[in-house]
Order: structure tokens, then C-alpha cells, then sequence
């Protein structure tokens, strides 16, 4: 029996099994990496820091732009 040492497991993420909907470029009122950063975290529920992994991106760089598309898209409701 293994012991619970507390630590979360990692979860590994290839970009080669992730697929990006054009569609989520459609909307030009965000940049190409907040469309993808929104896109990653909000519907494949990927961490700020696994989407930077990814992208080859700081983890506060990732947070930046979904904090920017969710400002925008807020702006774009009102």
C-alpha cells in the first residue's frame, strides 16, 4: 500500500493531443494567445500553469491574458 504523501500528481498534457477550434479566432476583439489562453482554461480546464507549459509561456503571462479576454468580453456584454 502506497502512502499519501500529500503532493498532487502531475498531469501530463502533449500538444499534440490538444485540438484548437478555428472558431474560437473569430472574435477579433481578442489577441490570438488570449483567444487560446480563454479557450485552454475555460473549456479543456487546463491550469494557468500546464497552458504555459504548453505555449512555452510564463504562468503570469497565461493569467494576464485571460484576465484580459475576460475584461474584454465583459466590456463587449455591457
Amino acid at each position: 500500500m502506497s502512502k499519501n504523501t500529500g503532493k498532487a500528481r502531475k498531469r501530463i498534457i502533449n500538444l499534440k493531443e490538444v485540438q484548437i477550434p478555428t472558431y474560437i479566432f473569430q472574435d477579433r476583439t481578442l489577441s490570438v494567445l488570449e483567444a487560446l489562453s480563454e479557450y485552454l482554461h475555460l473549456t479543456r480546464k487546463l491550469t494557468y500553469h500546464e497552458i504555459a507549459v504548453l505555449l512555452n509561456r510564463d504562468d503570469r503571462t497565461i493569467w494576464t491574458c485571460c484576465h484580459r479576454a475576460e475584461i474584454k468580453r465583459e466590456k463587449i456584454k455591457e
